[in-house]
């Protein structure tokens, strides 16, 4: 049986092994997500995007965690509101075209990613990705 918990978080830390190279990921993934729509463009125009890149890592790290155990935190459930139709009104859509941009930076950044460390990360993001595409506006 395969872990790909395991081939995710391997994955991640070559990603994240040294601040220059987590730096240099979560920037080229910003700059194609954001290229690849208007809409999503629009979206960061008034953004502080080093605070965003550090929320981003943060995140990745609370996704990871949900997918193991279910249980959202606190700043998930905040995350999560924040991206509702109560307040940025984030379209269902767009965490397709988020996850895509991820993957397509995990495949060029990762010296080691091959397609079941891509599935991995499919697999271990899927959780919180719709947990956030349709967490209820009043909940919690």
């Amino acid at each position: 049986m395969k872990d790909y918990m395991a081939f995710f978080e391997e994955s991640y830390r070559r990603l994240t092994r040294d601040s220059g190279v987590r730096g240099d990921f979560i920037d080229h993934f910003y700059e194609r997500f954001i290229a690849g729509s208007p809409d999503v463009a629009r979206r960061f125009e008034l953004t502080d995007m080093r605070r965003q890149q550090l929320m981003l890592a943060r995140s990745l790290d609370e996704m990871a965690r949900f997918s193991k155990d279910r249980r959202a935190p606190e700043t998930l459930r905040r995350t999560a509101a924040r991206h509702g139709p109560g307040d940025l009104g984030i379209p269902p859509g767009l965490y397709d075209q988020w996850l895509e941009s991820l993957l397509a930076s995990v495949r060029e950044f990762d010296p080691e990613c091959s397609d079941e460390v891509l599935l991995a990360w499919r697999i271990v993001l899927a959780p919180g990705i719709e947990y956030m595409r349709h967490h209820p506006p009043t909940a919690p």
